[in-house]
């Protein structure tokens, strides 16, 4: 159980979790995806609809080039387009969406009971302290981290419950919630789509055009480095402005909260020290959260086991957090308030990821997917070769829009992509370097990505703020990337 000197450490403001989404920030976000959810229903009115024939080759479906057919239109009324949150979680989709809800209430549920039983406020303070005279090196090797871990392995989903942790550490170090994310979203998102062996995305489109697995990876280590300084240098220098000056943070105001409650717990006498049952709580947290890292990066290369990813870290978690509670001398009421408080806090992110699920719905459901795929299918082949990458670069953007997966939209574009490279005059490895850029630096910038909307409901960013911060970022690395395709069509990128 917890003593006493722990117990008066548990202000009453630990009763309020850092993991919520503002009322402001959330009307936004929903408003948005709604208007996207409208703009996705006229869409199934103007397009034609469309399939092409799909067959299953060694567990995946793959499209059939040559065979799109129109379609009858379907009947589709306006009224669904706005009952479509409640009816994906009846579709093909369902499972995916439900693991990732239950996903988003157990994180939630567990990070609150640490966070109302001290391990939280434990944990922070002893990295804080560890890192307090190497915070410019800390940043760099998070960043290294994320990027390392998405770009080779593959990880994406099982590292997104790490901004909790990081967001706190960054406010109590003299930055922000913006460089909290810097540390983490940001090379998360900019290592996948920098990818050098990633499975998901280089693996699965060298695979289905039928080239060595992984080769090309030379020219992808160059991006990748590119891609790290790029990023460092944007994260240190906006962390190194919010020092100077914290009010010139975008999000000064909303993380004004954390920072009091940080600065209490800093001032308090012991802080930083892990004595006790905390001490107890906390090595069963930290275990829980190794092993959870261990399974993901172990099932990451196992394409059969990949799906499991979600569901272990939700069992750890709620492990973790559950345990660590116990652990930290918290009683089954306390327990129980604890975690149905966080629970609750997380509903507006599930439904805003209900809401981002629910445009591809709209779009399938209308039919006019294989269409859109189609008609940029046609332009590129009518393209000389270096308007043809671009154009491949273009069509993964928008396929990416409707489909966050990298891997269905391999299994859904390269059987396509792969015969026009041939046609046009580019390489089959310029086409995968196109596919891969358009399909992972879009996710930072697209609502429509569930994970970009659950790595933002764990903090007090919104989404327009988010880009607001990034879209100078985006902007470079969409001209880095253009200049590293059209080096790619210039030098016949192979081995073919």
């Amino acid at each position: 159980m917890q003593n006493k000197s722990e117990t008066a450490a548990l202000p009453s403001e630990k009763n309020k979790s850092a993991i919520k989404i503002g009322k402001k920030a959330f009307l936004l976000s929903a408003g948005i995806i709604i208007a996207l959810m409208i703009c996705s229903g006229i869409l199934t009115r103007i397009l034609p609809a469309g399939t092409y024939d799909r067959i299953n080759s060694e567990g995946r479906t793959l499209v059939i080039n040559g065979s799109y057919r129109e379609l009858p239109r379907p009947s589709y009324p306006v009224w669904r387009w706005f009952i479509a949150p409640v009816e994906i979680l009846f579709s093909s989709d369902s499972l995916t969406l439900i693991v990732l809800v239950v996903f988003l209430i157990a994180v939630g549920g567990s990070i609150s009971t640490l966070e109302y039983s001290g391990v939280m406020e434990a944990l922070i303070g002893f990295l804080v302290v560890r890192f307090a005279k190497q915070k410019y090196r800390l940043i760099l090797i998070m960043i290294l981290f994320f990027m390392i871990l998405t770009s080779f392995v593959g990880i994406y989903e099982g590292l997104v419950p790490m901004i909790i942790f990081i967001i706190p550490i960054a406010i109590s170090l003299g930055w922000d919630s913006l460089t909290g994310l810097g540390m983490s979203l940001l090379p998360m998102s900019f290592g996948f789509a920098a990818a050098v062996t990633n499975p998901f995305t280089i693996a699965v489109a060298q695979r289905i055009a039928d080239l060595p697995i992984f080769s090309g990876a030379l020219l992808r280590i160059v991006f990748f480095l590119a891609v790290f300084c790029l990023v460092s240098f944007f994260v240190t220098r906006h962390a190194k402005k919010v020092e100077a000056d914290p009010k010139r943070s975008l999000c000064y105001a909303e993380d004004e909260a954390l920072r009091q409650k940080l600065q209490a717990a800093d001032n308090r006498p012991g802080s930083g020290r892990l004595t006790g049952s905390l001490w107890k709580a906390l090595v069963w947290f930290v275990s829980c959260i190794a092993l959870a890292m261990v399974l993901v990066i172990s099932t990451a290369r196992l394409p059969g086991l990949s799906s499991l990813a979600f569901p272990l870290m939700t069992l750890l978690f709620l492990s973790g957090g559950i345990g660590g509670g116990r652990f930290a001398g918290l009683g089954g009421r306390e327990l129980l308030r604890s975690f149905g408080r966080g629970m609750a806090n997380m509903l507006p992110g599930v439904l805003l990821v209900l809401l981002a699920y629910s445009v591809k719905h709209i779009i399938t459901t209308g039919q006019i997917m294989d269409t859109i795929l189609h008609e940029a299918a046609e332009l590129i082949s009518r393209s000389p070769p270096m308007a043809a990458a671009f154009l491949v670069y273009a069509t993964t953007l928008g396929m990416n829009f409707f489909i966050g997966s990298a891997s269905a939209k391999a299994f859904l574009m390269m059987p396509i992509l792969t015969p026009l490279a041939d046609l046009v005059g580019i390489t089959r490895q310029t086409a995968v370097l196109a596919f891969d850029f358009g399909d992972g630096f879009s996710n930072m910038i697209f609502p429509t990505n569930a994970l970009l909307l659950i790595a933002l409901s764990f903090t007090v960013v919104s989404y327009a703020k988010w880009i607001r911060w990034t879209w100078k970022l985006q902007a470079t690395i969409l001209l880095i990337t253009s200049a590293f395709l059209a080096f790619a069509v210039k030098i016949g990128f192979g081995p073919f």
